[in-house]
């Protein structure tokens, strides 16, 4: 009853209020509805966008104060597209005939001082068909004489390809990336951190070397491969036998604290049989982290016999140390083989794995347990704008809605964060400014 009373006492008040003073007829029912309705004031705007997807849920990196780099506020002019050798031939060509033809009108000159300007019209004429043969008869010749700089006749140029396998979490991106030079390949203290074959190209001189960056592989007590539910590791142990060279790798630091008997049966089993169509290689890695260098003798005496490896290395793939030694002897490996990618510029799907790579090795950074492991992560628009900038769009889609938050964050403070770390990354990869957007979707 105490209810209803005082339901009336707020309508009478409104009535009263509406007859007294003039106002607009929509305010008392706001301020009815504020008061005991569940309805939602629909006078104030929500944060939901036109696809349903919460604003925070998006990362725009136009959003946020990042600093240009000093490259990406200069416009670079540009640089002319002609052969320098041909042009050269052409000047040579051009400048001699009129050298020649200087020599005759001086001559004639000394007999005759009248000019006339019919001659020089007839010069001016003569001097462009002169020019134009010496373009035409230029651009016919074979460009095999004269090649530019870094370019190799294709009978020349000496090419290989490099598999690195190995058990999870063993340093093989870091490898890949150090060899290549540039970032291609995620990188995370996480195990299972590459989950597709990733290539990364190497070109010195007339060799070019293509690693490709397999899964991590472990072997179970029977000996044959683990069945994972996603066919990445199929995939992997399918190509194994596809290489020229193959590197195995293992994390010696590990091997020595804690030895896993699963990485010695994998070692043990690529190192059983030779391939008479495949160099195989051993590499212990991370020998930066162990202190006594003597044990290092130990761990090569103990994969000694076996007979398919044909050199055993002691690398660090973060630091660098002993990578020299190995990239050398791949180089000696290769054999007279066409490049099979271009050695001076990178492709757009090779650009397209970059950007993928980044942000996913960002997003193992801050998110942790299962939760990065069942992202579903999409490549949605990649498109290049009049200014130079490059424009990527990134989908992050998540199985559970609790999964959806904490990727997120409060706020959207952790998306927002992975965002501007990678945008960052991509910038100074790409050299040029990048335009991220990241949007975490609900599978």
């Amino acid at each position: 009853m105490k209810a209803f009373r005082s339901l009336r006492l707020l309508i009478s008040i409104s009535r009263t209020t509406t007859t007294t003073t003039p106002c607009k007829p929509h305010q008392s029912q706001n301020f009815l509805r504020r008061l005991y309705s569940a309805q939602p004031n629909l006078d104030e705007p929500t944060s939901v966008n036109e696809d349903g997807s919460s604003s925070d849920s998006v990362f725009d990196s136009s959003q946020y104060p990042i600093e240009d780099s000093p490259g990406d506020s200069v416009k670079k002019p540009k640089q002319a597209t002609w052969d320098k050798g041909y042009r050269e031939r052409v000047n040579k060509a051009f400048f001699e005939n009129l050298a020649e033809k200087g020599k005759v009108k001086v001559a004639e000159e000394e007999s005759s001082e009248e000019d006339d300007d019919d001659d020089d019209d007839e010069d001016s004429v003569d001097s462009s068909r002169i020019l134009a043969k010496a373009l035409l008869e230029a651009a016919l010749e074979s460009p095999d004489e004269e090649l530019g700089e870094g370019e190799v006749r294709e009978e020349d140029q000496k090419s290989l390809n490099v598999g690195i396998i190995g058990p999870p979490n063993a340093g093989k991106s870091s490898l890949t990336n150090f060899m290549v030079g540039t970032k291609v390949a995620a990188s995370s203290r996480k195990t299972n951190t590459t989950t597709h074959e990733v290539l990364g190209v190497l070109t010195k001189g007339d060799t070019q070397v293509c690693f490709f960056d397999t899964p991590g592989l472990m072997l179970k007590k029977s000996g044959y491969g683990y069945k994972d539910i996603k066919a990445r590791v199929q995939n992997a142990w399918t190509s194994v036998d596809l290489f020229d060279v193959l590197i195995v790798m293992f994390d010696v630091h590990r091997h020595l604290m804690s030895p896993d008997s699963r990485v010695v049966r994998l070692i043990k089993f690529m190192g059983e049989e030779e391939n008479p169509k495949q160099k195989r290689v051993l590499c212990m890695n991370k020998v930066d982290l162990v202190e006594k260098k003597k044990d290092l003798l130990k761990v090569a005496e103990e994969f000694q016999e076996l007979p398919a490896y044909e050199r055993y290395f002691m690398i660090s793939g973060l630091k660098g140390s002993g990578v020299k030694d190995l990239t050398q002897y791949l180089m000696d490996q290769a054999v007279k083989k066409p490049w099979e990618e271009d050695a001076f510029t990178m492709s757009e799907e090779v650009l397209k794995n970059i950007s993928l790579e980044v942000v996913r090795e960002r997003l193992l950074d801050h998110v942790h347990q299962e939760i990065p492991y069942g992202v579903e992560h999409r490549l949605v628009d990649w498109k290049e704008l009049r200014d130079g900038s490059l424009r990527i769009e990134q989908h992050l889609i998540t199985p559970k809605l609790s999964q959806r938050k904490i990727l997120v964050g409060k706020g959207g403070a952790k998306i927002g964060r992975i965002g501007i770390e990678a945008n960052e990354e991509l910038r100074r990869i790409m050299n040029r400014k990048v335009h991220l957007i990241l949007q975490v979707k609900l599978k």
